[in-house]
């Protein structure tokens, strides 16, 4: 299969970026509903719908779920471009629909994607709320898993860019998976060994793709998360995690690989008899590793009190909304020798010195204006033409 036309023949181009809110993808939900797919199940903590979408006919049912948390965005889009696939009239498309039913809600936390916070707007992870249910969205979410009985579940997320792969390269954690453990030890039961095969197909086409840039999110047991509860619950559960990709801070790149994996793992649901034991391959996807800045500054000379010191330092992007814009902005994030750390972007700036408008001294959350010798200036972390 050819992926690579695949995607860009259902890219959802009217999403893009990374700031999605509910004015963005209500337009597109009205255009699926002519046949009266598209539900309001509830509404937000601020009186905002919270839109469900059902399509196909098949027995295997799959619910799947976007922006828990608000500024987790790039899934969001995948699904769109997803959906526009189901949509179309191609054998793949008649096949997932024939074989599959889906139940969607792509935007769960539609005042956290207005805000751009991970929280609701009462500030409270709905990650977190999946055995009290102390918010709408949480309960809607539950109500929706219990009336909907599903066969698979996808909890689709974002990640940050400071994750890289436990491993030899250093490389970005583009996109990492997770199979939910369901009790304290971690144990693999049938139910979890269901997920761990549809996540190793997914690995493996995506190591076409992005070689040695999967991950694999730590197992931890949290009844309180809702990955691990409905796996408690006996539904298969799989966490997918869209990450950085080399420049792609927007993660137009990224949403493909996501787009890609959801194919592949639904095409390996339905032409597979998913019983061969697929552990060990699932145990060999690395681990994510905090081991990332998006900037480092090698070998800058800094005069601290009359005495000037060589050391690096990093900067990390804050995205931060100002004026219904997402900006990244950024900021002096950890100063010394950096060890096990890679920047997005590295330089090394053979000892030149460090300038700044204040004292001359990077500090720690301080926004990235400054020089470095008499002619490089850098505003947001970046140089300045």
């Amino acid at each position: 299969m050819n992926y690579e036309n695949l995607f860009s023949q259902n890219l959802e181009t009217n999403l893009n970026g990374r700031y999605i809110t509910l004015n963005a993808i209500e337009p597109l939900l009205l255009r699926f509903n002519s046949d009266n797919q598209v539900q309001i199940i509830g509404q937000s903590v601020l009186g905002k719908p919270i839109y469900k979408y059902e399509i196909g006919t098949g027995k295997t049912r799959v619910l799947l779920w976007s922006q828990m948390h608000g500024n987790e965005s790039t899934t969001t889009k995948a699904l769109f471009d997803f959906l526009n696939l189901l949509n179309g009239n191609s054998d793949l498309a008649k096949n997932l629909l024939s074989e599959f039913t889906f139940c969607c809600l792509p935007m769960l936390n539609p005042d956290g994607a207005f805000l751009y916070t991970r929280e609701n707007a009462n500030g409270i992870d709905l990650n977190r709320d999946a055995q009290n249910l102390t918010q709408p969205e949480s309960k809607l979410l539950r109500s929706t898993f219990e009336s909907f009985k599903p066969d698979f579940c996808y909890n689709l997320h974002d990640q940050r860019t400071i994750y890289g792969i436990e491993s030899d390269t250093i490389k970005p954690a583009t996109v990492s998976f997770l199979a939910p453990a369901y009790n304290e030890n971690r144990d693999i039961n049938e139910v979890r060994t269901k997920a761990i095969q549809v996540i190793v197909a997914m690995n493996k086409i995506l190591q076409e793709f992005i070689p040695n840039q999967v991950g694999r999110f730590d197992d931890s047991f949290n009844i309180n998360c809702v990955g691990d509860t409905f796996q408690f619950l006996n539904v298969p559960t799989i966490l997918i995690e869209a990450g950085h990709f080399q420049g792609d801070y927007d993660r137009e790149f990224t949403r493909k690989f996501v787009f890609i994996a959801l194919v592949e793992g639904l095409k390996h649901i339905y032409e597979n008899d998913i019983v061969c034991n697929k552990i060990e391959d699932y145990m060999n996807i690395p681990h994510n590793k905090i081991c990332f800045y998006d900037f480092i500054y090698k070998n800058i000379k800094i005069n601290y009190d009359n005495n000037k010191i060589i050391t690096n330092f990093a900067l990390q992007f804050k995205e931060e909304l100002i004026d219904n814009q997402l900006v990244f902005n950024a900021y002096t994030a950890a100063i010394g020798d950096l060890e096990g750390f890679s920047g997005h972007f590295e330089c090394d700036v053979e000892e030149a010195l460090y300038e700044d408008l204040e004292i001359n001294i990077p500090k720690i959350d301080q926004k990235a204006e400054f020089s470095l010798g008499k002619s490089i200036k850098f505003v947001n972390g970046l140089i300045k033409n």
